[in-house]
């Protein structure tokens, strides 16, 4: 082997190794940042409302306004979101409460895309055309939904060692 495939061998692990962290870290802090956000929202009126026709066409929650109402209901599921998001956030201190925040980032992936199968409009003219207004908003949550198990699952391996 000679030196410069050697140097540009080690170079090319160090970049990757390097992107590798990276990404890890921007996954894990960018998937607490939008859950976080996002929970952030649920106080206001405008977010509060945006989600009730979700939630009123869902066989599972539309119950929930006749108990909670929108904004209560809202409220709750902000403080959801943005517990799960501290959490996740914890991995360096408690890698077991993170990935307890990413299991119920999981489940709340796994209810909004829910939403796919149960609001009318998230598609127009049927599958395969996503709506601008729903469809194309809910979509987004399967990346979220696979970030959520990777540091589900990195964070348990963390926490037996």
């Amino acid at each position: 082997m000679s030196a410069p495939h050697t140097v540009r061998t080690g170079l090319a692990t160090a970049v990757r190794d390097r992107a590798e962290t990276a990404g890890q870290a921007v996954t894990r802090y960018g998937l607490a940042l939008v859950v976080g956000w996002i929970g952030a929202l649920k106080f206001t009126t405008y977010e509060a409302e945006a989600i009730v026709p979700l939630v009123t066409h869902h066989p599972l929650m539309s119950w929930v306004y006749d108990v909670l109402g929108v904004s209560s209901f809202a409220a709750v599921l902000g403080v959801v979101e943005v517990g799960a998001a501290l959490l996740i956030a914890l991995r360096p201190l408690w890698p077991l409460v993170s990935a307890a925040g990413s299991a119920l980032a999981v489940l709340l992936f796994l209810g909004t895309l829910s939403f796919l199968l149960t609001t009318p409009g998230v598609t127009t003219g049927g599958f395969p055309f996503l709506s601008v207004d729903g469809g194309q908003f809910l979509i987004k949550d399967v990346v979220l939904l696979g970030a959520a198990l990777w540091t589900f699952g990195e964070a348990v391996r963390a926490s037996r060692r």
